[in-house]
């Protein structure tokens, strides 16, 4: 039985991934448990195991609620004390099967936006939490530029045609300020229209692909001549390693 992916809209621009068979499904960082409740609802669905990418509230709030409705589900996670309800604390390598529905994950670990941030990648594709976004990158609230450098290269290490699912709808935002670092980039421009048109419809433009951020994310094109002209003049000296260029890149994008 086929496995779908759909993306339950929370907050403002947050989306709970749902993976799901005609009975069964998963959801990844649920930070709100009534539009999951209500999706499950809707679609006859029974909710068999939970899987978190790292501790922030918006990414967790939801999953008391849940497990009061799913009692004794497996509750996926990093190694991190302070999520008290996961079941299954997980580490680089460590691989899960989500027998259910027949899907299986290795574990990423991908400091940076916090510390204990871990990202999931299988055959369905790459859930990131908040590392990687579509022509962007989360900010760093509690790891190193070095560490964010590090983490995203290890998921553009991944087959190209990887789907990438992050967690916010934060893409035209994020374009606004790629097209301030790299304002001649093609690929961009194209995706600029695209996800207009995309959110125009009030459609999501996730998922991306590893191919895709390649071409427009500038976090990942620390070696751009333009982008490296531009970030150098915006910081006001001359930057030549490409570690150098993503901390002031992210410095800039904080401040944009």
């Amino acid at each position: 039985m086929s496995v779908s992916v759909f993306p339950i809209k929370a907050f403002n621009d947050n989306y709970i991934w749902c993976l799901s068979n005609q009975s069964q499904c998963v959801v990844v960082d649920p930070g709100d448990a009534a539009p999951v409740l209500e999706y499950c609802q809707n679609n006859q669905l029974t909710l068999t195991a939970i899987l978190i990418t790292h501790h922030h509230w918006d990414h967790t709030n939801g999953v008391d609620a849940l497990l009061t409705r799913f009692p004794n589900i497996p509750v996926y996670g990093p190694q991190n004390k302070t999520i008290q309800q996961i079941t299954d604390r997980l580490s680089e390598d460590d691989e899960i099967e989500l027998a259910d529905l027949g899907v299986k994950f290795s574990v990423i670990e991908v400091p940076g936006h916090t510390l204990d941030h871990i990202a999931y990648y299988g055959d369905l594709g790459l859930f990131c939490g908040d590392t990687l976004f579509s022509a962007g990158c989360g900010r760093l609230f509690e790891g190193s530029p070095q560490q964010m450098f590090e983490s995203l290269a290890k998921l553009t290490a991944l087959p190209a045609n990887t789907a990438v699912y992050c967690t916010h709808e934060y893409t035209m935002a994020n374009i606004a300020f790629a097209e301030a670092a790299e304002p001649n980039n093609q690929a961009l421009i194209s995706y600029k229209h695209w996800a207009m048109q995309q959110r125009d419809q009030n459609n999501p433009t996730l998922p991306s692909s590893i191919q895709n951020e390649l071409a427009v994310n500038p976090f990942l094109r620390c070696h751009s001549q333009e982008l490296v002209t531009n970030v150098s003049q915006n910081m006001g000296t001359i930057l030549k390693s490409e570690q150098d260029i993503f901390a002031s890149l992210r410095s800039w994008k904080d401040n944009f």
